[in-house]
């Protein structure tokens, strides 16, 4: 479970709750526009399927699911992981990591060191795992698009249901009944409410946080194809720690090479 993305919500959640209970003094049925919802999202859902072919939408609970949950490696661990990898093939040879790429549960970092202990040309190893890093940030963008999409056409559609909203109350004037210009005007207002709700609190964290979780994993397999060229070269383990190293803080290298 991905904490930050945990406490986010929550924190998002509690204060709108505690907002909407002030002003409605618990009847939030006020806040609810069944019009609002369906041109908002409706509306935006919509969009999405105009904008992105099927198979990109049928990962939708994919993209959530990796908001939610984080499984990659941080870089300590790659840098701990090659370097015991590292110490492994120099005192034993490179073969000896055979037994321990079904252990590493990172299907690139797998492929990369099968291909190694299988003697495949370095110049062939980098481009086949080039080829994967860029497959990856494809599907990748793929999951941002489709929240930059809710967050860009949501405000949108919200404006459009505050238009109808207005249009719907002006068309009420002449009859002089508060109710019916009441609800026009809920709708326009309630339709504005959800679109900023829907790009601000929803899309707009949801697609920020999976750009930054791909550059994370993008920055974390380069470590590690370098990390396996350096191991199939032969380097010593200080060298290949030291190449991991290039890609973390400067704070966070002291404390590495103080526990190595």
């Amino acid at each position: 479970m991905d904490k930050s993305s945990l406490i986010g919500v929550l924190i998002g959640f509690i204060c709108l709750f505690i907002v909407f209970f002030e002003v409605s003094h618990g009847h939030f049925m006020m806040f609810f526009s069944l019009e609002g919802v369906l041109m908002v999202g409706g509306g935006s859902v919509s969009v999405t399927f105009m904008a992105m072919p099927m198979d990109k939408m049928k990962k939708v609970p994919a993209y959530m699911k990796r908001f939610f949950f984080h499984k990659g490696m941080e870089p300590v661990q790659v840098v701990k992981v090659m370097g015991e990898l590292s110490e492994k093939a120099r005192r034993d040879g490179i073969l000896a990591l055979e037994p321990e790429i079904e252990k590493l549960g990172d299907p690139f970092l797998s492929a990369g060191l099968k291909m190694a202990v299988d003697g495949v040309d370095p110049a062939a190893i980098e481009s086949t795992l080039r080829l994967e890093l860029v497959a990856m940030q494809d599907r990748h963008k793929a999951g941002k698009k489709f929240f930059d999409l809710i967050k860009l056409y949501g405000p949108g559609y919200g404006l459009v249901g505050t238009l109808v909203g207005q249009v719907g109350m002006f068309g009420q004037l002449a009859t002089a009944d508060i109710g019916k210009l009441g609800h026009a005007l809920a709708i326009a207002v309630c339709a504005t409410m959800y679109g900023a709700i829907v790009a601000n609190a929803i899309a707009g964290p949801i697609g920020d946080k999976l750009a930054m979780r791909s550059s994370e994993e993008i920055v974390n397999r380069e470590m590690m194809l370098q990390g396996i060229l350096s191991i199939q070269a032969g380097d010593n383990p200080r060298v290949t720690q030291d190449k991991m190293l290039a890609f973390v803080p400067s704070t966070t290298r002291v404390k590495l090479r103080a526990a190595a």
